[in-house]
């Protein structure tokens, strides 16, 4: 964790170095950036963090090889935890920066922001989360200012009007309270919807939210399922996306497709221990939640029972930062 929060921090110094560029109509992304995301949604987490050091060492001066080494530790984390939502969270910054006015300066302070945001989620510093979430708004809302072709700042856009909208009555009086910006959901929805189609940076991880958000917090589960299949199929090595995928499937009756989703994402090699235990885990309380059985023809695991929400014990799990 310490070595990530250096990272992020690291990423907020060199802001600096963004200062002198010119508006561009799209981010300036160094030329290896789609082989470490390629890396990163393909679930090799230990090849994109060393992927990610080595943009770092190549091209010291940008912060996205700092955010996306922060980013591969973040989808480990994830996996051992599975909390399935985007926290808008928060770490102050222990430097004073100055960013000036380049819409890429801005998205990446927002950026760093967010992800830095999140090692207070990990301590539920709710308080210190919601402020870090009205910082990250604020410099993407002035990257859109400057660029509105920005289409990548519409990810944690779209995120902040989503889950802000769907807050709970009494954190909507505690929002209020603190100085919380309001949010809509539809057009959350919208501008997820755009980074997912224009975005050059945010693509995929836009439309793995946006999945997550049409099922727990909608219940559109053809929708959903319309936005995941394609990120599926595109990284099949990812157990998460399998697993999304699998509980979509379970929610519209299609019990052999659920079945195939939820034993790929099991057959899965993953390297790190502690998280493929626990997809392994989800994979025999999905799998026995449908009624399967395994090869010595026992219940793969003992039925889920439905959680507070009345949802079964499932991949995508939601639990709120």
């Amino acid at each position: 964790m310490r070595r990530v929060r250096r990272a992020i921090l690291v990423c907020l110094l060199l802001l600096a170095c963004l200062v002198d560029r010119t508006g561009a109509a799209q981010l300036s992304l160094p030329p290896e950036t789609p082989a470490v995301l390629d890396k990163l949604y393909s679930y090799d987490l230990d090849g994109a963090e060393e992927a990610a050091r080595r943009m770092v060492a190549e091209h010291p001066d940008h912060p996205l090889g700092y955010l996306l080494e922060a980013e591969a530790w973040w989808w480990r984390v994830w996996c051992e935890s599975a909390e399935f939502k985007y926290g808008m969270n928060d770490v102050r910054a222990e430097a004073q920066i100055k960013v000036h006015e380049t819409a890429e300066a801005q998205f990446y302070a927002g950026m760093a922001d967010a992800a830095a945001a999140r090692l207070y989620a990990l301590r539920a510093e709710n308080r210190n989360a919601a402020r870090a979430g009205v910082r990250a708004r604020e410099h993407l809302l002035r990257a859109k200012a400057l660029d509105p072709g920005l289409a990548d700042a519409d990810l944690g856009l779209g995120l902040f009007n989503y889950y802000v909208d769907t807050l709970s009555a009494i954190a909507r009086i505690l929002r209020f309270f603190m100085g919380i910006p309001g949010g809509s959901k539809q057009e959350g929805i919208r501008q997820l919807r755009h980074a997912v189609a224009e975005g050059v940076l945010t693509p995929d991880v836009a439309r793995f939210y946006l999945a997550l958000n049409l099922h727990r917090y909608d219940q559109q589960y053809e929708k959903a399922l319309a936005v995941i299949g394609p990120l599926a199929d595109k990284y099949p090595a990812n157990p998460l996306f399998q697993l999304a995928r699998g509980d979509l499937y379970a929610k519209l009756a299609r019990k052999e497709l659920a079945l195939a989703s939820y034993r790929a994402a099991g057959a899965v090699n993953i390297r790190n221990a502690q998280c493929r235990a626990r997809v392994q885990e989800l994979v025999r309380k999905s799998l026995a939640a449908l009624g399967a059985k395994n090869g010595n023809g026992e219940p793969s695991a003992i039925p889920a029972k439905p959680d507070s929400s009345g949802q079964s014990a499932s991949a995508v799990r939601g639990n709120a930062h």
